[in-house]
């Protein structure tokens, strides 16, 4: 085995690249590293109940308690680690990954993602063969598995209560809502509805091996069909774990992490709480974003893809909003990661507020017209060194100026190179993001 961890824990094919012995171990390294009380979440996929056996052994083996939340959302684990002051958290998903996928997050105490260094401390005590014997605990010292009996409920009122505070309701509005098939099936609705929204939900069953599949929020022609049979003001759409959300409006249009930032961004800096009068987004958002976010007189902080940077940004910073073009958003004043649901819901309440429809408040910004290409390749990591690939990025970016952006990166979780061209019109993006892929895939697939 090779590197452990991606951009967002570890992943892989399961029982392939990530099996139980391993899983077996990262439960040890949760009690080794962090405490002996551990939340344990999953999503939908077939995989999920071996992987979070194998877990939650590990976590037993060194005398550890698991507080079991089940089937549940990605932030809810990391709300509910905090409210529990648990030690850490666990979530056994692979977010938008398909179905064969699985993977293996961390929160920390504070529901909190791990930093590089201590994911680092953990690969190398998992790769070398987990716990000692010495340190595992006889028989009547082991550890136990106690259900979270309201953990959905948890969650769920947290969002409400969250708006409720703000005296907003969603009466009136219509809401298409695709669960992906995963881990938000129960949540979700339950929080729009207790707000007044009237919903219709779809793919909100699973049988393990459709999560994410043509569905959810990396597919949305499912949501975009309800939106126009039912006459819906808003289709919302989640990945497999909820940590993300996609949108769209009442005319079809999709609506993006950058716009659904720029609204929320704007709406708090009108009511004189944004901290920092800042916004975090990565290198990957749109050139509108910033221009919107210029216009309105707020500050725009860029990382590197990856919601962990975004959050090591707003901590450091002291900002309370940040997220990806992907529809993983971040609102530290509501939660510690990415939060689909909240997400949703800030944005509904943003346009309730301002008494707009979503395509409304969406024309706080214009898209630059982007294109982004997925390139198979046999070794991602090789890009770092290939020199074709930098001249041809190079070259790009100097035909392009200041009128456009080319990012070229591996992904952190796929075997595949992601380039990425903007410009001011699609033609240029599109002649320039096929020129960048086809020597990607020339030099690396």
């Amino acid at each position: 085995m090779g590197a452990l961890f991606g951009t967002d824990g570890a992943r892989g094919v399961a029982n392939t690249e990530l099996d139980c012995q391993t899983a077996f171990r990262l439960g040890q390294a949760a009690v080794a590293f962090m405490g002996s009380t551990v939340v344990l979440g999953k999503d939908t996929r077939l995989s999920g109940d071996m992987l979070e056996a194998a877990v939650e052994a590990g976590v037993m083996s060194l005398g550890g308690t698991v507080l079991s939340a089940g089937i549940i959302p990605t932030p809810a684990v990391a709300l509910i680690t905090r409210q529990m002051h648990a030690d850490a958290g666990i979530v056994i998903s692979a977010s938008h990954n398909p179905p064969e996928y699985n993977g293996i997050k961390f929160f920390d105490g504070q529901g909190y993602k791990l930093p590089v260094e201590r994911e680092k401390q953990i690969e190398e005590y998992v790769l070398s063969g987990g716990a000692d014997a010495s340190d595992l605990v006889p028989g009547d010292e082991v550890g136990i598995v106690v259900p979270i009996q309201d953990a959905a409920e948890r969650y769920v009122n947290h969002a409400v209560e969250a708006i409720r505070e703000q005296g907003i309701s969603f009466a009136g509005w219509k809401i298409a809502l695709d669960a992906g098939h995963g881990a938000s099936s129960g949540t979700t609705v339950q929080a729009l509805e207790r707000l007044g929204a009237d919903v219709t939900l779809i793919n909100d069953d699973f049988n393990g091996t459709d999560i994410n599949v043509e569905c959810g929020s990396t597919h949305l022609g499912p949501v975009k069909e309800l939106v126009a049979r039912i006459g819906a003001d808003l289709g919302v759409a989640h990945d497999g774990d909820a940590d993300r959300v996609m949108l769209v409006d009442a005319e079809g249009n999709e609506l993006d992490g950058d716009v659904i930032e720029a609204v929320c961004a704007v709406d708090v800096k009108e009511r004189g709480l944004l901290s920092g009068n800042t916004a975090v987004s990565t290198v990957m958002c749109n050139l509108g974003f910033r221009k919107a976010m210029r216009e309105h007189g707020i500050s725009v902080e860029l990382t590197q893809v990856g919601d962990r940077h975004v959050l090591e940004c707003m901590r450091e910073g002291g900002y309370a909003i940040g997220g990806e073009q992907s529809g993983h958003m971040i609102f530290l004043d509501y939660n510690s990661t990415g939060d689909g649901m909240m997400t949703a819901c800030l944005f509904i309440a943003a346009c309730v507020r301002a008494g707009k429809t979503a395509a409304e408040a969406a024309k706080v910004m214009t898209r630059c017209p982007q294109v982004l290409k997925n390139v198979p390749v046999a070794n991602k990591d090789a890009l770092a060194d290939n020199t074709a690939i930098a001249d041809a990025v190079a070259a790009a970016r100097e035909d392009m100026g200041d009128d456009g952006q080319v990012l070229v990166r591996a992904s952190g979780t796929e075997p595949l190179i992601r380039v990425m061209v903007e410009a001011q019109d699609i033609e240029r993006a599109q002649e320039t993001a096929d020129a960048i892929a086809a020597v990607v895939e020339r030099e690396l697939a």
